[in-house]
């Protein structure tokens, strides 16, 4: 099974290509605080439906171009 992520698109300007933010927070293993660790992947999107601020759902793929190695599987929520 690949893996999935969930984030929010942070740039649609390149062709077929999203910039999404994923945000993990995991807990410090010494001190048990929760930090928020984010990470920006690039994904392929066909349609070009998506919008900034938009959360989508990315699964890793084959390498689509130099630095694409994932794909918008779902768009899940719209922000106006």
């Amino acid at each position: 099974m690949s893996n999935i992520l969930i984030g929010i698109v942070t740039s649609t300007k390149m062709k077929n290509t999203v910039v999404v933010n994923v945000v993990r927070k995991y807990r410090h293993l010494r001190y048990h605080k929760v930090i928020a660790r984010s990470k920006r992947y690039h994904a392929h999107c066909e349609d070009m439906t998506i919008k900034v601020g938009d959360q989508v759902k990315i699964e890793e793929c084959r390498p689509i171009a130099k630095t694409v190695r994932h794909q918008v599987i779902e768009q899940l929520k719209t922000i106006i």
